[in-house]
Protein backbone atom coordinates (compact mmCIF):
# COMPACT_ATOMS: atom_id res chain seq x y z
CA UNK A 1 0.00 0.00 0.00
CA UNK A 2 0.87 3.03 -0.47
CA UNK A 3 1.68 5.14 2.73
CA UNK A 4 0.24 8.62 2.96
CA UNK A 5 -0.07 11.35 5.99
CA UNK A 6 -3.22 12.88 6.70
CA UNK A 7 -3.25 13.37 10.06
CA UNK A 8 -1.40 16.68 12.06
CA UNK A 9 -0.05 15.89 15.46
CA UNK A 10 1.87 18.31 17.18
CA UNK A 11 4.63 17.38 19.46
CA UNK A 12 6.21 19.09 21.84
CA UNK A 13 9.82 20.59 21.46
CA UNK A 14 10.23 21.60 24.95
CA UNK A 15 12.93 19.98 26.73
CA UNK A 16 12.81 17.49 29.70
CA UNK A 17 14.93 18.31 32.41
CA UNK A 18 18.79 17.68 31.87
CA UNK A 19 18.19 17.45 28.06
CA UNK A 20 19.21 20.08 25.09
CA UNK A 21 16.05 21.96 23.97
CA UNK A 22 15.45 22.74 20.40
CA UNK A 23 16.96 25.88 20.71
CA UNK A 24 20.10 24.24 20.81
CA UNK A 25 20.01 22.84 17.16
CA UNK A 26 20.91 25.32 14.50
CA UNK A 27 20.99 22.98 11.09
CA UNK A 28 18.50 22.88 8.33
CA UNK A 29 16.22 19.75 9.25
CA UNK A 30 12.58 19.69 11.75
CA UNK A 31 13.28 19.05 15.48
CA UNK A 32 10.58 16.62 16.89
CA UNK A 33 10.75 15.52 20.54
CA UNK A 34 9.18 12.42 21.27
CA UNK A 35 7.33 9.34 19.66
CA UNK A 36 5.13 9.13 17.18
CA UNK A 37 1.50 8.44 16.44
CA UNK A 38 1.00 5.05 14.87
CA UNK A 39 -0.85 5.07 12.09
CA UNK A 40 -0.66 1.72 11.21
CA UNK A 41 0.77 -1.01 13.20
CA UNK A 42 2.15 -3.43 10.97
CA UNK A 43 3.15 -3.47 7.23
CA UNK A 44 4.00 -6.85 7.51
CA UNK A 45 4.05 -10.36 9.19
CA UNK A 46 5.33 -14.06 8.85
CA UNK A 47 5.23 -17.36 10.90
CA UNK A 48 8.47 -18.84 9.24
CA UNK A 49 10.75 -16.24 9.95
CA UNK A 50 9.73 -14.24 13.31
CA UNK A 51 9.50 -11.13 11.56
CA UNK A 52 9.55 -8.44 14.00
CA UNK A 53 6.84 -5.63 13.92
CA UNK A 54 7.23 -2.86 10.96
CA UNK A 55 4.73 0.10 12.42
CA UNK A 56 4.57 3.24 10.37
CA UNK A 57 3.83 6.44 11.83
CA UNK A 58 3.25 10.19 11.92
CA UNK A 59 5.43 12.70 13.20
CA UNK A 60 4.52 17.40 12.86
CA UNK A 61 5.95 20.27 13.86
CA UNK A 62 3.98 23.76 13.02
CA UNK A 63 2.55 22.76 9.81
CA UNK A 64 5.31 19.95 9.09
CA UNK A 65 4.50 16.52 8.91
CA UNK A 66 6.86 13.73 8.63
CA UNK A 67 5.91 9.61 8.16
CA UNK A 68 8.27 7.39 10.04
CA UNK A 69 10.44 5.69 9.16
CA UNK A 70 9.59 6.66 5.60
CA UNK A 71 6.52 7.27 3.07
CA UNK A 72 6.63 4.30 1.07
CA UNK A 73 5.52 2.51 -1.68
CA UNK A 74 4.50 -0.72 -0.20
CA UNK A 75 2.39 -2.39 -3.11
CA UNK A 76 2.58 -6.28 -3.90
CA UNK A 77 2.48 -5.01 -7.66
CA UNK A 78 6.25 -3.81 -7.23
CA UNK A 79 7.40 -6.56 -4.83
CA UNK A 80 10.95 -7.40 -5.65
CA UNK A 81 11.43 -11.30 -6.62
CA UNK A 82 12.93 -13.21 -4.06
CA UNK A 83 16.37 -14.71 -3.99
CA UNK A 84 15.98 -15.67 -0.42
CA UNK A 85 13.48 -15.01 1.93
CA UNK A 86 12.16 -17.52 4.63
CA UNK A 87 8.62 -15.82 4.93
CA UNK A 88 8.00 -17.36 1.61
CA UNK A 89 10.17 -20.24 1.66
CA UNK A 90 12.51 -19.35 -0.63
CA UNK A 91 16.10 -20.18 0.90
CA UNK A 92 17.96 -21.70 -1.87
CA UNK A 93 21.51 -22.85 -0.65
CA UNK A 94 23.49 -20.91 -3.92
CA UNK A 95 22.20 -19.01 -7.18
CA UNK A 96 22.47 -22.69 -8.80
CA UNK A 97 18.70 -23.54 -7.16
CA UNK A 98 17.60 -20.68 -9.05
CA UNK A 99 16.61 -19.52 -12.26
CA UNK A 100 17.19 -15.99 -12.87
CA UNK A 101 15.36 -16.23 -16.34
CA UNK A 102 12.03 -16.35 -14.87
CA UNK A 103 12.23 -13.20 -12.83
CA UNK A 104 9.94 -10.43 -14.95
CA UNK A 105 11.66 -7.79 -16.51
CA UNK A 106 10.45 -4.62 -15.95
CA UNK A 107 10.99 -2.26 -19.20
CA UNK A 108 12.43 1.08 -19.06
CA UNK A 109 13.59 1.66 -22.93
CA UNK A 110 12.01 -1.02 -25.30
CA UNK A 111 14.86 -1.48 -26.91
CA UNK A 112 17.61 -1.06 -24.04
CA UNK A 113 19.45 -4.28 -22.39
CA UNK A 114 18.15 -6.62 -20.01
CA UNK A 115 19.96 -5.59 -16.71
CA UNK A 116 19.58 -8.25 -13.86
CA UNK A 117 20.37 -6.71 -10.52
CA UNK A 118 21.03 -8.49 -6.80
CA UNK A 119 20.25 -6.71 -3.82
CA UNK A 120 20.42 -7.12 -0.02
CA UNK A 121 19.23 -4.59 1.93
CA UNK A 122 18.88 -3.78 5.93
CA UNK A 123 16.01 -3.44 6.33
CA UNK A 124 14.21 -2.35 3.60
CA UNK A 125 14.63 -0.62 0.05
CA UNK A 126 12.99 0.81 -3.26
CA UNK A 127 14.53 1.01 -6.52
CA UNK A 128 13.90 3.20 -9.14
CA UNK A 129 15.61 3.61 -12.53
CA UNK A 130 15.46 6.69 -14.51
CA UNK A 131 12.53 7.84 -12.04
CA UNK A 132 10.77 4.88 -12.63
CA UNK A 133 9.33 2.46 -9.70
CA UNK A 134 10.79 -0.50 -10.22
CA UNK A 135 10.87 -2.58 -7.40
CA UNK A 136 10.78 -2.62 -3.80
CA UNK A 137 11.66 -5.21 -0.84
CA UNK A 138 8.71 -7.64 0.08
CA UNK A 139 10.38 -7.00 3.78
CA UNK A 140 10.02 -4.36 5.59
CA UNK A 141 12.06 -4.94 8.71
CA UNK A 142 12.98 -8.85 9.50
CA UNK A 143 13.62 -11.57 8.96
CA UNK A 144 16.38 -10.50 6.58
CA UNK A 145 16.22 -11.47 2.77
CA UNK A 146 17.49 -10.69 -0.53
CA UNK A 147 16.08 -10.08 -4.08
CA UNK A 148 16.55 -9.85 -7.47
CA UNK A 149 15.84 -7.55 -10.13
CA UNK A 150 15.50 -7.15 -13.54
CA UNK A 151 14.95 -4.01 -15.96
CA UNK A 152 15.38 -3.29 -19.43
CA UNK A 153 17.22 0.24 -20.21
CA UNK A 154 19.62 1.85 -22.69
CA UNK A 155 22.90 3.77 -20.90
CA UNK A 156 23.35 6.38 -19.60
CA UNK A 157 20.40 5.62 -16.60
CA UNK A 158 20.39 6.87 -13.51
CA UNK A 159 19.47 4.74 -10.00
CA UNK A 160 17.79 6.48 -6.75
CA UNK A 161 17.28 3.97 -4.28
CA UNK A 162 15.44 4.71 -1.11
CA UNK A 163 16.32 3.19 2.03
CA UNK A 164 14.84 2.60 5.27
CA UNK A 165 16.16 1.24 8.77
CA UNK A 166 13.06 -0.13 9.85
CA UNK A 167 11.96 0.50 13.80
CA UNK A 168 9.89 -0.77 16.37
CA UNK A 169 9.11 2.43 18.48
CA UNK A 170 8.33 4.99 15.59
CA UNK A 171 9.47 8.09 15.30
CA UNK A 172 12.62 6.85 17.93
CA UNK A 173 14.89 5.21 16.10
CA UNK A 174 15.18 2.22 17.44
CA UNK A 175 14.42 -1.35 18.50
CA UNK A 176 14.26 -3.81 21.23
CA UNK A 177 17.32 -5.49 20.79
CA UNK A 178 20.63 -6.53 22.65
CA UNK A 179 18.69 -6.93 26.18
CA UNK A 180 17.95 -3.16 26.23
CA UNK A 181 14.22 -2.10 25.16
CA UNK A 182 15.53 0.43 23.29
CA UNK A 183 18.36 0.03 21.00
CA UNK A 184 19.77 2.11 17.96
CA UNK A 185 20.29 -0.46 14.42
CA UNK A 186 21.84 0.11 11.87
CA UNK A 187 21.77 -0.15 7.86
CA UNK A 188 23.17 -1.40 5.77
CA UNK A 189 22.55 -1.99 1.48
CA UNK A 190 24.76 -3.75 -1.29
CA UNK A 191 24.04 -4.06 -5.07
CA UNK A 192 25.74 -5.69 -8.10
CA UNK A 193 24.60 -5.58 -11.27
CA UNK A 194 25.35 -7.60 -14.60
CA UNK A 195 26.27 -4.57 -16.38
CA UNK A 196 29.20 -4.46 -14.07
CA UNK A 197 27.57 -1.95 -11.67
CA UNK A 198 28.52 -1.89 -7.86
CA UNK A 199 27.97 -0.56 -5.11
CA UNK A 200 30.36 1.64 -3.78
CA UNK A 201 31.83 5.24 -2.90
CA UNK A 202 30.99 6.78 -5.76
CA UNK A 203 27.92 6.50 -5.47
CA UNK A 204 25.51 9.61 -3.60
CA UNK A 205 23.67 9.45 -0.40
CA UNK A 206 21.78 11.77 1.83
CA UNK A 207 19.92 11.14 4.99
CA UNK A 208 16.67 12.85 5.89
CA UNK A 209 15.87 10.95 9.52
CA UNK A 210 18.14 11.02 11.98
CA UNK A 211 17.07 9.50 15.40
CA UNK A 212 17.39 9.21 18.15
CA UNK A 213 19.06 11.48 18.99
CA UNK A 214 19.34 12.82 23.07
CA UNK A 215 21.84 15.87 22.83
CA UNK A 216 21.08 18.29 19.66
CA UNK A 217 24.19 19.65 20.37
CA UNK A 218 26.28 16.68 18.56
CA UNK A 219 24.54 17.19 15.56
CA UNK A 220 26.49 19.58 12.80
CA UNK A 221 25.98 20.26 9.09
CA UNK A 222 29.32 20.49 7.08
CA UNK A 223 28.15 22.06 3.77
CA UNK A 224 25.92 19.42 2.50
CA UNK A 225 26.70 16.59 4.94
CA UNK A 226 24.14 16.32 8.10
CA UNK A 227 26.73 15.00 10.75
CA UNK A 228 25.46 13.00 13.62
CA UNK A 229 29.27 11.00 14.26
CA UNK A 230 29.26 12.63 17.94
CA UNK A 231 25.85 11.72 18.63
CA UNK A 232 25.50 8.94 21.24
CA UNK A 233 24.29 5.39 20.04
CA UNK A 234 23.91 3.46 23.31
CA UNK A 235 21.11 1.54 24.12
CA UNK A 236 18.60 2.62 26.70
CA UNK A 237 16.17 1.43 28.82
CA UNK A 238 13.75 3.99 27.99
CA UNK A 239 13.19 7.31 25.42
CA UNK A 240 12.91 9.78 28.02
CA UNK A 241 14.11 12.98 26.20
CA UNK A 242 14.29 11.45 22.91
CA UNK A 243 14.90 13.94 19.23
CA UNK A 244 14.43 13.12 16.06
CA UNK A 245 15.74 15.25 12.82
CA UNK A 246 13.77 15.24 9.94
CA UNK A 247 14.35 16.98 6.49
CA UNK A 248 11.41 16.93 3.17
CA UNK A 249 12.53 15.07 0.41
CA UNK A 250 12.08 16.78 -2.52
CA UNK A 251 9.53 15.62 -4.79
CA UNK A 252 11.91 15.16 -8.13
CA UNK A 253 14.50 13.30 -5.82
CA UNK A 254 14.52 10.11 -8.12
CA UNK A 255 15.37 12.21 -11.29
CA UNK A 256 16.73 15.76 -10.04
CA UNK A 257 20.71 16.34 -10.59
CA UNK A 258 21.02 18.18 -7.59
CA UNK A 259 22.18 14.60 -6.08
CA UNK A 260 25.54 15.60 -7.38
CA UNK A 261 25.57 18.15 -4.32
CA UNK A 262 25.09 15.40 -1.86
CA UNK A 263 28.09 13.25 0.16
CA UNK A 264 29.44 10.52 -1.28
CA UNK A 265 28.23 7.57 0.24
CA UNK A 266 30.13 5.68 2.82
CA UNK A 267 31.44 2.05 2.65
CA UNK A 268 31.06 -0.65 5.44
CA UNK A 269 33.27 -4.09 5.75
CA UNK A 270 30.90 -7.08 5.91
CA UNK A 271 31.93 -7.55 9.43
CA UNK A 272 30.75 -3.82 10.21
CA UNK A 273 27.13 -4.30 9.18
CA UNK A 274 27.37 -7.99 10.41
CA UNK A 275 26.23 -10.48 7.94
CA UNK A 276 28.19 -13.63 8.52
CA UNK A 277 25.28 -15.30 9.99
CA UNK A 278 22.70 -14.32 7.55
CA UNK A 279 22.01 -16.76 4.64
CA UNK A 280 20.53 -14.14 2.41
CA UNK A 281 23.79 -12.34 2.13
CA UNK A 282 25.92 -15.49 2.53
CA UNK A 283 24.84 -18.12 0.38
CA UNK A 284 25.06 -15.24 -2.49
CA UNK A 285 28.07 -13.44 -2.23
CA UNK A 286 29.49 -14.10 -4.94
CA UNK A 287 27.33 -11.47 -6.15
CA UNK A 288 28.29 -9.34 -3.35
CA UNK A 289 31.29 -8.59 -1.60
CA UNK A 290 33.46 -11.17 -3.18
CA UNK A 291 31.97 -9.59 -6.51
CA UNK A 292 33.82 -6.21 -5.65
CA UNK A 293 30.45 -4.44 -4.46
CA UNK A 294 30.52 -2.44 -1.19
CA UNK A 295 27.96 -2.16 1.92
CA UNK A 296 27.29 1.86 1.83
CA UNK A 297 24.82 4.10 3.32
CA UNK A 298 25.44 7.82 5.21
CA UNK A 299 28.07 8.56 7.42
CA UNK A 300 26.37 7.22 10.19
CA UNK A 301 24.93 3.50 9.74
CA UNK A 302 23.18 3.68 13.00
CA UNK A 303 21.70 7.01 13.53
CA UNK A 304 20.59 7.93 10.03
CA UNK A 305 17.18 6.08 9.22
CA UNK A 306 16.14 7.29 5.95
CA UNK A 307 18.60 7.82 3.05
CA UNK A 308 18.43 8.39 -0.75
CA UNK A 309 21.11 6.86 -3.17
CA UNK A 310 21.84 8.25 -6.48
CA UNK A 311 24.34 6.82 -8.78
CA UNK A 312 24.69 7.82 -12.42
CA UNK A 313 25.78 4.10 -14.97
CA UNK A 314 27.33 5.55 -17.94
Amino acid sequence: MHIKHPLVIIFSLASLSGCATADTYSGSGTVIQGAATVEQNNLFSCERGRSRLSPVGIKSSGQKQFVVPAEVQYDERYFAADLYNECSGVTPRSLAELSVEDVAVVSIDPDGEVVTGYIFADNYFELYVNGQLVAVDPVPFTPFNANIVRFKVSKPYELAIKLVDWEEHAGLGSESNRGKPFHPGDGGFIASFSDGTLTGPDWYAQTYYTAPVFDLSCLEEIGSRRVSERCSTASRDNARGAYSVHWDIPTDWQTSQEYRTWPAATTYSEDEIGVNNKKAYMNFREKFGAAGASFIWSDNVVLDNLVLLRHRVE
